[in-house]
């Protein structure tokens, strides 16, 4: 696996690259959600690049930008044993060689909600970051996860409206086998934390093991009210939202696919869970 970490690697190697190319865009601290990502770039593209990046314009001031765990040595080991074809891994500098960007994206509305009204300036700088990519790398497909699926909603939006020629591939959410959604974010975590966590995922299994009795007009509120019940979480949102636009379902006796989201914090450490169902 070639490791590249400029601008003028990445060129060279890129202009080497024959047949399709899938991307994936991670900040490191690897777990096997990432690891599926390159899977799947890897079953859809003839050649796979990711992307370790932490990208420091989609944190605002007092978020966790310096803490945030980094291991590009340990992602390395782990991208070499799934196939990935190459790393880039620039710095900050690499990125944005002539410092804060002056121009930047739009995210639109579905940016000013859920995820977007806790962290107000988030949407715009991951749009910055990956449009950046997209540029620099020409990917034909890029692998994104339904964890994040907000991101996914916006990012899709993007490649929409502004024409990038490529392919967004949604790659499923992977959980651990008592149910919680990996994260990189997980590590922060104590033991004791970690079992309070694990009713995040469970609060939306048993929203959708009741959806049909619940409907859409309530599920939501259901699934917030068993949350706010155990010690230890602080509810951020629980929302019923269209998968494609990531807006609230507030229509009384809605039918079709919806997401189930939910942020909240456990201790200090904040996390995101989602799922899919059908009304």
């Amino acid at each position: 696996m070639k490791i590249l970490q400029t601008r003028e690697e990445l060129k060279t190697w890129r202009e080497n690259v024959s047949g399709t190319l899938g991307l994936v865009m991670t900040m490191g601290a690897l777990h096997e959600g990432h690891l599926d990502l390159v899977r799947a770039a890897k079953a859809a593209a003839d050649t796979v690049l990711v992307t370790v990046f932490v990208n420091p314009t989609q944190f605002a001031p007092g978020e966790d930008f310096d803490k945030y765990p980094r291991d590009l040595e340990g992602d390395a080991a782990k991208l070499r044993a799934v196939g990935a074809d190459a790393l880039f891994a620039p710095t900050p500098e690499v990125m944005y060689p002539q410092g804060e960007a002056l121009v930047s994206f739009n995210p639109g509305p579905a940016a000013k909600i859920l995820e977007g009204k806790t962290r107000p300036t988030h949407f715009a700088g991951v749009l910055l970051v990956v449009g950046k990519m997209f540029h620099l790398t020409r990917p034909d497909v890029a692998c994104f996860g339904k964890k994040d699926a907000q991101q996914l909603a916006i990012v899709t939006q993007m490649v929409r409206d502004l024409d990038f020629p490529l392919e967004i591939l949604p790659v499923k959410i992977r959980r651990e086998e008592d149910g919680l959604a990996m994260s990189s974010r997980n590590r922060y975590l104590s033991e004791a934390e970690r079992a309070s966590a694990l009713n995040l995922s469970q609060s939306l299994q048993w929203g959708l093991e009741h959806a049909s009795e619940l409907g859409s007009d309530r599920i939501a509120a259901a699934v917030r009210g068993r949350l706010e019940e155990i010690p230890g979480i602080e509810v951020d949102y629980v929302a019923l939202v269209n998968p494609r636009g990531f807006v609230p379902i507030t229509e009384v006796g809605f039918r079709g696919p919806a997401t189930l989201a939910l942020a909240a914090k456990v201790g200090a450490t904040r996390l995101i869970d989602n799922m899919d169902l059908v009304f």
